[in-house]
């Protein structure tokens, strides 16, 4: 499974113009699923996204998570992060997750994550979706499982 976590200012997701997830201050955070994830690896991301600790402490040092800040936490499903680009200039896509299993696994991780975190949106698994955001550094990593 990917995350790839992006430390926002602001961030929303449409869909046909209504808006159906949106977080302020936080992480935005693209969610591919791969053919071999499973629930524990939905799991093994969440504590990673809830306790990476990106946001600035007083003395302007990373030493900070989303939980110490209590921030926002905006889930996004994103097939397209798992694609294999090493061939050619099309992308392919036999290195994500079927859709059922990908919907799966991403219902599973935005479940757990409401469980666990007080402030907690998403996008829509499968829609055409415009993400906004506000990159705060800008700050990006890739997490893997």
């Amino acid at each position: 499974m990917k995350g790839l976590l992006q430390r926002v200012r602001g961030a929303r997701v449409e869909v046909a113009g209504e808006v159906v997830g949106a977080v302020d201050r936080g992480l935005l955070v693209l969610v591919a699923v791969e053919p071999e994830d499973t629930r524990a690896s939905a799991d093994k991301l969440l504590h990673k996204l809830l306790n990476y600790r990106v946001f600035s402490d007083t003395e302007g040092k990373m030493n900070l998570s989303l939980a110490d800040v209590e921030g926002g936490l905006l889930l996004v499903s994103q097939f397209t992060l798992a694609a294999d680009t090493k061939n050619g200039l099309r992308p392919s896509f036999s290195t994500a997750a079927p859709p059922a299993l990908g919907e799966e696994l991403f219902d599973y991780l935005l479940c757990k994550a409401q469980q666990l975190h007080g402030k907690v949106a998403s996008g829509r698994f499968g829609a055409d979706m415009q993400v906004h955001l506000v990159n705060d550094g800008p700050v990006t990593f890739l997490l893997q499982t």
